[in-house]
């Protein structure tokens, strides 16, 4: 009977059941074969038991320290608490003691995921719904990029806000890093698009109306009825290659101008029922943390994603506006859900 160095998980299991059934150490190891030192020595082992934790003097936090830890949390917003403490040159101190200073003077949060609304922002969003309180949005086509990154949405993780701050609103970026940008539409329970924009190309006035030309206007809107396109209102926010006077006076030229382009307020994108569309989509191509190798995998997540969005969800979302104006007045201008 040869002596062997480790137990199996097995074998410990066997021991514990052949214990409690009043066998001998010298038993047990006739049983499972091995040698009865490894047996003493695993049933020694247990019955000494956890050792007693030895607790370590903490470090003490001189005044002058918690005030430059205080003045560190007000500059550096959503940091962690190792962050702010090694950037007051204090070390040694552990997380359980720096999270228990940092609650007397702040609060983990998250990132806001929209700006605030100042007073000139929701007095002009209450305008716009009043504006289009009886618009047939059936006729609108509602538009927006998305950005889909290779890791999933982009996002920043909790942190240390001090107290009477605001978190920092994250930038919303579409161009650059690891991504796909693309853009699409809705109207009524037809999905326009998406369409890619093309890899490293920055979207400014002239790029954008390009964009729209080689894709929209070429694959989709050509083929509609003369009284489909006198009817339609064409929906973008208020992004600067999307409001410059090159992209008006260039829409204006396709016939896109006055009331059929749509105002919109600003910092509005609970307005837009396409960004729910994009939520849908977002969910789907980033399930159980999926995770991109390339960008042209990604862009085929976002394709097939797309297809599979059945025409009554988005008739649902374009239908949900009447509803999203009387909410927005109701709150007098302030954000609804979404």
């Amino acid at each position: 009977m040869g002596q062997k160095k480790d137990l199996t998980g097995s074998e410990k299991s066997k021991i514990v059941r052949y214990l409690a059934e009043g066998c001998s150490s010298l038993k047990i190891a006739k049983l499972l074969k091995r040698d009865h030192r490894t047996i003493k020595r695993f049933i020694q082992n247990s019955q000494q038991g956890r050792k007693k934790r030895v607790e370590k003097p903490r470090r003490k936090i001189t005044a002058h320290e918690l005030r430059k830890v205080k003045r560190a949390a007000a500059k550096m917003p959503l940091a962690t608490s190792l962050a702010i403490f090694q950037s007051c040159n204090i070390t040694g101190v552990p997380k359980s003691t720096r999270c228990a200073i940092l609650r007397d003077m702040a609060k983990v949060r998250k990132a806001e995921r929209r700006p605030p609304l100042n007073k000139t922002h929701k007095l002009k969003r209450q305008d716009w719904a009043k504006k289009y309180l009886k618009t047939d949005f059936s006729k609108v086509l509602w538009t927006y990029e998305m950005r889909v990154s290779l890791d999933g949405p982009d996002g920043w993780a909790r942190g240390w806000i001090g107290k009477g701050q605001r978190a920092p609103v994250p930038l919303r970026r579409l161009q650059g890093g690891g991504g796909v940008l693309v853009w699409a539409g809705i109207i009524k329970g037809e999905l326009v698009g998406p369409f890619r924009v093309e890899d490293g190309v920055k979207l400014n006035s002239q790029s954008y109306c390009k964009f729209l030309e080689d894709t929209f206007f070429k694959q989709w809107y050509r083929k509609k009825s003369a009284s489909f396109k006198k009817n339609m209102i064409f929906m973008q926010d208020n992004a600067p290659s999307h409001a410059s006077k090159y992209s008006t006076a260039w829409l204006a030229r396709k016939g896109l101008k006055e009331e059929k382009l749509m105002t919109w307020p600003p910092c509005s994108p609970d307005l837009n029922p396409i960004e729910n569309l994009w939520s849908i989509i977002k969910c789907e191509i980033y399930k159980e943390g999926k995770q991109y190798t390339s960008l042209n995998s990604v862009w085929e997540a976002v394709v097939a994603a797309a297809r599979n969005v059945d025409g009554e969800q988005i008739k649902t979302l374009t239908e949900s506006m009447d509803g999203r104006l009387l909410s927005v007045l109701a709150k007098k201008g302030g954000y609804i859900g979404r």
